[in-house]
This record gives structure tokens, C-alpha cells and sequence, in this order.
């Protein structure tokens, strides 16, 4: 290999290396440097979020059973489920939770390019700014996954990347019961709990052990006793 091929070949790999480390960061052992990226909060309590919606099934039901818990949540929208299903988008707003951008459509911002992931994020939050009537300030990529140019769109676009310290792998085949057994592992104060409210990237109906799991999660919680809120909330500065 010639010098001019050595040249181009480092080029590259510095390239793809500043296009990927923010996933490595955020999903390694780095993770733990970053808390507020990570979605470790305020303590006393911890946020609720749900990625996906709004589903035309399964969001209303989230937002039946959280109007009986008494629970306020952060939904993470994309922008083609908005703009199928606005009415949805807009009773969670009526209900009085929050709304958060988690893209346009539901692809791997990691092989995307910039631009790609730019007018995504930008689709998006016209969409849900048009649906809802409200800004969104926080963003979740899809599957959690962060590349510099979902970075650079963020902070063109005002929004506030935030991640995940527990999850339920509710997008599986599962029960309420699983569900929360993934969940209680790293249930701890100032924690952000990941939801799905819809099935359209998990299997189909997924959302009913999610729902059955919310009731299960509230008994777990009080034994602990810990709040449930917001983002705007959780991760309001101390």
C-alpha cells in the first residue's frame, strides 16, 4: 500500500471513529461518566419514558392506567407515528405529560450521514410541534444509539439527548411480570426508566405487558418509596 492509500485509509478510520464515538460513549462503561446523558436524575424518585408512539391501541392505554397510577410520563414520539395518529399525540399532551422527539422514523442513526439525520430530526419536530402544539426538549435516538451527527442535530435544534439506566425489553414477547423482573435489577433513585407505548418496532402487541407492568411497578415503587415524574422534572437542575 502506497503512501497516498495509508494516508486516505487513516483518513477514513478518524472519520468513522468521530462518527461512532458517541455510541460508544453512551452505551459503554463510559456511560457512567455522562448521568445526566444517561438519564440519571434528581433523587427521591424517577423518570417514566415510552419510546415509539403515539399508537393508535396502545398509547391510550398507557395513558389510562398512568391516569390511575396518578403519574406523570415523558412519551418519546417519531414523527411518522405523529403524523398517522395526531389525536393520540395530542391526548398525551391534553393528559398533561410531556412529549420528546425519538426521530422521524425508526432507523439507526449510526448508519446514517449527517445530513440524513438532520432532516430526520428536523421532520420530526415539525411534526410534533404541529400535532401537539408544544416544543419538544429532549431527544432518545433510536435504539439509543448516538452518532456525531445526531449530536450536531441536537444542539442545532435545541434539543437535550437523554438515554436510559433501566429498561424493560417490553418490545419482546413478554409478561407484566418479566417486564418488571428486567426492571427491578436497576431500579434506584434518580433512575430514567424505557417504556414502549406502541408495537410498531416490537412484537405485535407488546404494549399489553407493558400496561400489566405499570400496576406491578407502582406496588415495587412504593415499597421503595420512590416518585415517579417527568424529565422536566427529573432532571430539573438541584
Amino acid at each position: 500500500m502506497n503512501g497516498r492509500n495509508v494516508g486516505l485509509t487513516a483518513a477514513l478510520a478518524a472519520a468513522l471513529t468521530c462518527h461512532a464515538a458517541p455510541a460508544l460513549v453512551a452505551r459503554g462503561p463510559l456511560r457512567r461518566a455522562m448521568p445526566r446523558l444517561a438519564g440519571q436524575g434528581l433523587p427521591g424518585g424517577l423518570a417514566l419514558t415510552f419510546d415509539d408512539g403515539p399508537d393508535p391501541a396502545g398509547t391510550p392505554a398507557v395513558l389510562r392506567t398512568l391516569a390511575e397510577l396518578d403519574w406523570t410520563a415523558t412519551f418519546f414520539l417519531l414523527g411518522d407515528q405523529t403524523r398517522r395518529h395526531p389525536e393520540v399525540a395530542r391526548q398525551i399532551v391534553a393528559a398533561g405529560h410531556e412529549v420528546g422527539v425519538h426521530g422521524d422514523v425508526h432507523r439507526n442513526h449510526l448508519f446514517r450521514s449527517a445530513p440524513w439525520v438532520r432532516q430526520d430530526l428536523t421532520r420530526a419536530c415539525t411534526t410534533i410541534r404541529t400535532a401537539t402544539g408544544t416544543q419538544p426538549r429532549w431527544f432518545r435516538p433510536p435504539y439509543g444509539v448516538l452518532s456525531a451527527g445526531s449530536m450536531r442535530a441536537a444542539r442545532a435544534l435545541g434539543l437535550t439527548p437523554v438515554l436510559w439506566t433501566a429498561w424493560g425489553r417490553d418490545w419482546e414477547p413478554s409478561t407484566a411480570q418479566r417486564v418488571l423482573d428486567q426492571l427491578v435489577p436497576d431500579l434506584r433513585e434518580g433512575a430514567t426508566v424505557l417504556l414502549h407505548d406502541s408495537d410498531c418496532t416490537g412484537a405485535p402487541g407488546s404494549w399489553r405487558a407493558t400496561v400489566g407492568a405499570l400496576s406491578l411497578l407502582a406496588a415495587e415503587l412504593d415499597r421503595c418509596g420512590l416518585a415517579v415524574r417527568p424529565l422536566r422534572e427529573h432532571l430539573a437542575p438541584a
